[in-house]
């Protein structure tokens, strides 16, 4: 292999369908309108000398290294700042340009270290490869005088190496600009500025140093620095990468394509891919740094099992392994009959291995018994689209809302959740678009640097029904519907339904505000920008999904959607924000219980048959139990086994106890991961797990984008996911026989009408391919329900709003909210294994100032959290992102346990649970809850454990 280059084009590529044609050093060339100078003369193989330019930012012509003549024009203008005209005739190497730009980099040599053999960029530096570029020999100025390069001292700042991922050496600063901008243009920051004039200019990460500045470590500045000032600390550790390959990132559903730069079998580094659609060459902290979990010391690589959960483990042979946990699968089945085993899928692995465990599911035990975490976040987005437009997917790809005019942001914190989109959005909304977000708090898109919301309405927790309702009744009322779609794209007589019923008094803003906390006129305002400011798109996350009207609110957002034409168009839409990176893909797979892949009905005969005919077994045609039913009948004794890949129910699965005690009721779990997690304590055989970075396959993003996973290290413990589920389903007696994912795959588009022509060499040709792709759409489908939507005529459903059982009460008179935090992800099995834990230690409870002084406690006390299912303790963070009477925190850390306390109410259409709404009580206490001891306990039990198998 070798190390994939990407052609810079030093300025931006322009998409426009008028052509200029100019002729560059005597040969002709055409490019699209608005192209410059020096990206005409790339798309012709000439690469004229540059600094500070690179195609990920907008020109700006301050390092006069890419100068060029022009006939007819006077001087030497910079080729990054002068747009290609028809009839141009440009001379990028002539006698005068060499002198120029030869004049120019002594200039910058004289002031810059020549420690090149020993410098960390030696061997990728822009600013030597430059110096060769334009033949410096020699510097006339030499270093008598002032300059940056002397020793540390008041006037010079010393190297800051306070981030964990990268340093900044100042020394070697040619004030290029690039990582200013990058932080401005790409990031959106606002992070890093130049300070000082003259001589003393020098980028600051504001008055501070980076780790403590607002800088959030996405790494654009790397990216975009011409020499070693910004620099990965693994690059001065290992020196330069030999080899790459393209892979998907696995952390969140954005789906970032990565260049994983290698030594040998070492990553060296992951260096967001430009060819990347989902990402375009931008990243986070958490794809582009934090992948060092992968090779943590804390990996299980070595199978091992243990008859009852009070043993130790015992490190046997993948074999041995397998064969007991096929032999208790029998037993159980057995004893307790067919239905007493199941699975449960993973949205962290890939599409292929997902698909593998539920046909091993349906196919080897017998049963549909299998499900996916995808149930506790985004079940209701699949029911409540599928309901009202025919498909459980968003609508648009991410690239959509550089068109947007108005964006809508519900229950969602991209710059948190989804921070490359996040950035991506906040561009849109610095050139103009208008903004609305409904959040019980103050994300950081409501105000920060450039941005600040049109509208934003803090919503109560369990109130979006009314609030949607009363969003959708200014649209009705006011004549804002948009009647020519609506007639032809809709049914009627369901719309005229629904119009009555949101016309009604009782859905008004007005008679909303009780239940919303919201002013009715700002609901006003915030509803006719959405339906008369152009095209407007809604964004969702777990705020819309996680409550008991998770469903009903999904189909509240198609409705308003549909009712104002602003589905079928770029720039609008129904977009949710899936969290884990293939949360989409293990739905499409057929991860839940009543469908097989492809959302098909498992009692439908056709369907099912044209499975038999492929997997050789009979299929049932009545769904099986869902996680949380899997986990009741476990407590009554019916359930008795379950194989598990990829998850950590114990963690991420509301109300802890009962989770716990179904999970201690069964007779033989198989878990299948990285690490021993918190269900690892109750399970019997464990099989190690294989990161991204150790497998093949494909993942599929929030925008249904099909992406390729490239394996770039042997597997730590011996097999990949998929070959595990395949030695179990073999060693249960079912014959599965693949050599490579690429033949999963031809199965999965053999079986699934909308991955028909989804193929690995199709991926590779094209890069990546959103789903539906087959005879229709060879090539993909950027963007759903062009024409007509997929099931016809758009359905508008009825959402009566229903308050959740959850409500506060004297003794739990607040109600707790929880999210996510951009240095963590999800239960933080992987990051807190690398350095972003340096930026969230441990959970924390945001509380107003008036919630806090009325219980007396002070930033930084540590609390009582408690509610009717259980209590635990962590510290206070008194802020007025909070609204009085309500709470939040995250749930990354699992010695803090925050599904200790969430409830087992659930959405009423598909057991969603209902994490957003929980009513508790806060006080100050000096302990951690008798949970929180228990956890202490048996975790140092479990690192001893670890720690003896070393």
């Amino acid at each position: 292999m070798t190390l994939i280059k990407e052609i810079d084009y030093g300025t931006p590529i322009r998409l426009n369908e008028q052509t200029v044609t100019l002729t560059i050093d005597g040969e002709s060339v055409t490019v699209p309108a608005g192209t410059s100078v020096m990206a005409a003369a790339m798309h012709m193989g000439t690469k004229i000398p540059k600094l500070c330019a690179t195609d990920s930012l907008e020109p700006f012509g301050s390092c006069r290294m890419c100068l060029v003549e022009i006939d007819g024009r006077r001087g030497a203008p910079a080729s990054c700042t002068t747009p290609a005209e028809n009839g141009m005739v440009v001379h990028t190497q002539t006698d005068k340009l060499h002198r120029l730009r030869k004049g120019v980099m002594e200039l910058y040599i004289s002031d810059h270290p020549l420690d090149c053999l020993t410098c960390a960029a030696n061997g990728d530096c822009e600013l030597q490869d430059t110096a060769g570029q334009v033949g410096l020999r020699e510097v006339r100025y030499g270093y008598d005088g002032d300059n940056h390069v002397k020793p540390a001292s008041d006037r010079y700042l010393p190297k800051d190496e306070s981030n964990p991922y990268f340093t900044y050496d100042p020394s070697k600063c040619i004030v290029c600009n690039r990582c200013v901008r990058a932080c401005e243009e790409t990031q959106g920051t606002f992070a890093l500025t130049i300070e000082g004039r003259g001589f003393d200019s020098r980028v600051a990460a504001g008055p501070t140093n980076f780790m403590q500045s607002e800088c959030v470590s996405c790494g654009a500045c790397v990216q975009a620095c011409p020499t070693a000032t910004l620099q990965e600390k693994t690059i001065h550790q290992y020196g330069q990468p030999d080899h790459s390959e393209v892979t998907t990132c696995a952390y969140c559903g954005v789906g970032c394509a990565f260049k994983a730069e290698m030594q040998g079998d070492k990553v060296v580094r992951m260096v967001p891919y430009k060819g990347g659609k989902a990402n375009e060459g931008h990243s986070c902290v958490k794809g582009r740094f934090a992948y060092g979990y992968a090779t943590h010391k804390d990996r299980i690589t070595k199978p091992m099992i243990r008859e009852k959960i009070t043993d130790p483990w015992r490190e046997v042979s993948w074999e041995e392994a397998i064969n007991h946990a096929a032999s208790e699968f029998k037993r159980i089945q057995a004893t307790y009959g067919r239905d007493s085993v199941g699975g449960i899928t993973s949205s962290r692995c890939t599409n292929e291995e997902a698909y593998l465990v539920q046909k091993l599911v349906r196919a080897a035990f017998g049963n549909n018994n299998v499900d996916t975490c995808a149930r506790v976040c985004h079940s209701p987005t699949g029911y409540g689209l599928m309901s009202t437009l025919g498909t459980s997917a968003g609508t648009q790809d991410f690239k959509s809302v550089e068109e947007s005019d108005v964006i809508l942001v519900i229950g969602a914190n991209p710059t948190d959740g989804h921070p490359v989109f996040g950035s991506r959005m906040k561009k849109r909304l610095r050139e103009g678009a208008r903004l609305i977000v409904a959040d019980p708090r103050k994300i950081d898109l409501v105000k920060s640097p450039h941005i600040r919301a049109d509208h934003h309405l803090p919503l109560k927790p369990g109130s979006n029904v009314a609030f949607i309702n009363a969003f959708a009744h200014v649209i009705v009322t006011e004549g804002l519907i948009a009647e020519d779609y609506v007639r032809e794209r809709c049914d009627l007589a369901e719309f005229e339904s629904w119009a009555r019923f949101i016309a009604e008094e009782r859905n008004s803003p007005e008679a909303a505000q009780a239940i919303t906390g919201v002013d009715p006129q700002e609901i006003r305002a915030a509803a006719r920008l959405y339906a008369t400011g152009g095209k407007a798109a809604i964004y969702y996350g777990l705020g819309v999904t996680e409550h008991s009207q998770g469903s009903t609110m999904v189909m509240g957002m198609a409705n308003i959607a549909m009712a104002t034409g602003n589905i079928g168009m770029v720039g609008a839409g129904v977009n949710p924000l899936r969290g884990q990176n293939n949360v989409q893909g293990s739905c499409d797979m057929g991860s839940f219980p009543h469908e097989l892949p492809g959302y098909r009905h498992v009692s439908d005969d056709a369907t099912r048959e044209s499975f038999e005919a492929i997997w050789g077994a009979k299929l049932d045609n009545a769904p099986g139990l869902r996680i949380t039913n899997m986990l009741d009948e476990a407590v009554g004794g019916s359930f008795k086994g379950m194989y598990i890949q990829g998850e950590d129910i114990a963690q991420s699965d509301p109300d802890t106890h009962h989770v716990t005690s179904g999970l201690k009721a069964m007779e033989c779990i198989v878990i299948q991961d990285l690490f021993l997690n918190e269900t690892a304590k109750y399970a019997h055989v464990f099989l190690p797990g294989a990161s991204f970075l150790e497998k093949d396959g494909t993942f599929t993003n929030a925008e249904r984008r099909i992406s390729r996973v490239r394996k770039v290290m042997a597997p730590m413990g011996g097999y990949g996911d998929w070959e595990g589920t395949v030695l179990l389903a073999n060693a249960l007696g079912y014959k599965m026989e693949y050599t490579h994912p690429s033949e999963i795959m031809d199965e999965i588009a053999a079986l699934t009408p909308s991955f028909a022509g989804v193929s690995y060499d199709k991926l590779e040709e094209l890069g990546s391919i959103q789903w539906p792709c087959n005879e229709k759409a060879p090539l993909g489908t950027p963007m759903m329900h062009v024409d007509r939507f997929v099931r016809g005529k758009g359905r508008f459903m009825i959402t009566e709003y229903v308050p959740t059982d959850e409500r506060t009460t004297g003794k739990f008179p607040l109600i707790l909210t929880t999210g996510r935090i951009l240095s963590q992800y999800n239960v933080g099995a992987q990051t807190r294994r690398t350095e972003n834990s340096r930026w969230h230690e441990e959970d924390v409870l945001e509380i107003h100032p008036f919630d806090a002084e009325m219980r007396g406690i002070v930033d930084g006390d540590l609390v009582a959290l408690e509610s009717r299912s259980g209590d635990i303790a962590l510290k206070a963070k008194v802020t007025e992102r909070m609204q009085p009477g309500i709470v939040y925190t995250t749930f990354h850390h699992a010695k803090t346990g925050a599904n200790v306390i969430t409830t087992d109410y659930s959405d009423w259409a598909t057991n969603c649970p209902e994490y957003k709404v929980t009513a508790v009580q806060v006080r100050r206490t000096n302990r951690p809850s008798d949970w929180q001891a228990k956890f202490y306990e048996e975790d140092f039990s479990l690192t001893r454990i670890a720690e003896a198998a070393e």
